[in-house]
């Protein structure tokens, strides 16, 4: 199941991409978002967000 960012929620921190272990996170524009492709689904930029503008899928 692939995490997901809601642009609508998301305040564009990068707190998600920092704390991602395979750089699978990256802004676009004033917001961000995952690479499905990249991503090992480890949870970690869910748990970073403060947000919580990330969900598994």
């Amino acid at each position: 199941m692939a995490y997901s960012i809601d642009k609508e929620v998301c305040m564009g921190c990068g707190a998600c991409a920092a704390g991602c272990p395979v750089e699978a996170i990256t802004a676009a524009g004033d917001k961000y978002e995952i690479a499905a492709d990249k991503c090992v689904e480890c949870g970690a930029c869910a748990a970073n967000c403060p947000a919580n503008a990330i969900s598994q899928k």
